[in-house]
């Protein structure tokens, strides 16, 4: 399995609140994270924060995952326990009153891969089918699309897009939407913050998913590419490539 974490401050925010990496088990399983926090710097970076050592703390204790029962059942309850965390701690300060971040991560394994968010932060997949989005963001506007109300086209430019109907950290309880899918030889997954799904067609992230092996350059042309599109908010990714036989790749560059 090849992998790479990327974040990027962009080019008009003073401070980078998103958060996220990938990490190992003790079977060597992985889980990539990409967390962006809300509620301004020293509250919002605070939450994604949190909520990144907490799972990649837990993550790394677990022993190994068999099956995709087992993998809902530990996003399920670490995702419970770390919102608590989050929420009693805006609670307890007051410079963190209202904070909370979006999450999306992806437990992948050698044959199964199992998805959960909370927000607007995503997840999509390259494969043999093709490239599409697997989660569903949790947003005011979306709520308005599958409602009918107004066209996925219209929604690109809705004067309250960023407006979210759930964040983890934020309330008491909170659960995450979870799903597994086939992860096979080849096929990729891009998780990310809306700092690059809001600047980059969904054309323009699969074909530049598609040119190149090297995730290296591939995550970098991303990120260049929501800059040069305005880059007015944090930009984070994470790309798991399911090749077994190739070497891991890790590489983290924060700015």
């Amino acid at each position: 399995m090849k992998y790479i974490f990327r974040t990027d401050r962009g080019k008009v925010r003073q401070y980078n609140e998103d958060n996220g990496g990938v990490f190992h088990n003790q079977a060597g399983q992985v889980l990539a994270i990409v967390a962006d926090g809300m509620g301004g710097h020293r509250a919002g970076d605070v939450a994604s924060q949190m909520t990144l050592q907490f799972l990649q703390e837990s993550w790394e204790k677990t022993s190994e995952i068999h099956n995709p029962d087992e993998a809902k059942r530990w996003m399920e309850e670490h995702t419970r326990k770390v919102n608590v965390q989050v929420y009693q701690h805006s609670l307890q300060n007051q410079e963190c009153e209202g904070m909370g971040t979006t999450l999306v991560f992806a437990l992948c394994t050698d044959s199964f891969a199992t998805i959960a968010n909370i927000g607007d932060s995503r997840c999509y997949i390259l494969n043999e089918s093709g490239f599409k989005q697997l989660t569903e963001d949790h947003s005011l506007v979306n709520e308005l699309v599958r409602a009918g109300e107004i066209t996925p086209e219209a929604a690109e430019y809705h004067p309250r897009k960023n407006v979210l109907i759930k964040a983890l950290g934020t309330e008491g309880t909170v659960l995450p939407d979870i799903k597994t899918i086939t992860f096979e030889d080849g096929d990729s997954l891009l998780l990310c913050s809306d700092g690059l799904s809001n600047k980059v067609t969904l054309h323009e992230l699969e074909s530049l998913l598609s040119s190149s092996n090297d995730l290296t350059n591939v995550a970098g042309e991303l990120i260049q590419l929501a800059n040069d599109h305005g880059g007015e908010d944090n930009i984070t990714l994470c790309i798991v490539q399911q090749m077994q036989e190739l070497e891991e790749l890790d590489e983290n560059d924060n700015r």
